[in-house]
């Protein structure tokens, strides 16, 4: 195929779509799919049961779906999945599932990976994010859609971080962020809304609906679940019940400060 350079070593068992173009010295392992218009760049490696979606880019030197960094892992039948129109960065690092958990990690569409990002085992991310140069995502952690996380910021094992959430750069997160929220910090705390994000993306009355919410989670006398739990009860709003449901089902915990400043 004319798209793919000599040089590459795709083993056989690959499934190649003929418009994707596949550079010079990469590597190709015989379990990849790769579907129409991935572009994989020269010295890139491609590794194990990995499925690549469509108009995808995996830049040089990435190496995506070797085993993962877990020594509870023997070589079991796992998988990476990798949806649509994806950027994924020089020297990037995203390993597949394990079989004591979910036994796949999945990437959703629309996502920035920058240069040096590393997405763990069993990583579940959704649509629409942005990663900056060496964000690193541990085992088992959860990102939504519209997460926007800075440059190097470590994510810890089991955490969760909601839709429209951002993290600072060179923070350090070891709790769960809910949907909206903005936090920075070593170690991360919730610092106010992410109100330039949700402005940007969602209507005016969903937008004064979150805010009204998050003065009466966090800037209230009540315990943060118990405000949680009864606001949930009392708000017809959907994006104000997903903020309610995410606290309440934290396992991790959320970080914050009581009285903390919100914007305005």
């Amino acid at each position: 195929m004319s798209n793919i350079h000599p040089t590459a070593i795709i083993e056989d068992g690959a499934n190649i779509a003929k418009s994707a173009k596949v550079g010079a010295y990469t590597f190709i392992d015989k379990g990849v799919v790769l579907d129409e218009n991935v572009e994989v760049f020269q010295g890139a490696q491609i590794w194990g049961n990995t499925k690549v979606g469509s108009d995808t880019k995996i830049y040089s030197h990435a190496v995506i779906g070797q085993v993962p960094q877990d020594l509870k892992f023997h070589g079991e039948n796992v998988e990476l999945i990798i949806g649509k129109n994806n950027t994924i960065r020089e020297f990037a690092f995203f390993n597949p599932g394990t079989e004591n958990d979910k036994g796949y990690t999945k990437i959703g569409d629309n996502n920035l990976f920058m240069a040096y990002t590393h997405v763990a085992h069993d990583v579940v991310v959704g649509d629409n994010n942005i990663f900056a140069n060496n964000v690193a995502l541990a085992g088992h952690v959860e990102v939504g859609n519209y997460v926007v996380i800075g440059g190097h910021t470590p994510v810890h094992q089991f955490c969760k971080i909601g839709d429209y959430a951002m993290i600072g750069g060179a923070s350090a997160l070891t709790q769960d962020i809910p949907p909206f929220c903005l936090a920075e910090g070593n170690r991360a705390n919730i610092k106010s809304l992410n109100l330039v994000g949700i402005r940007r993306k969602l209507p005016k009355d969903d937008v004064e609906a979150i805010l009204s919410a998050y003065k009466q989670l966090f800037r209230g006398q009540k315990p943060l679940k118990e405000s949680a739990k009864e606001l949930l009860e009392q708000s017809s709003n959907e994006k104000v019940k997903m903020l309610c449901s995410f606290i309440l089902d934290t396992q991790r915990g959320i970080p914050y400060e009581r009285n903390i400043k919100n914007d305005k």
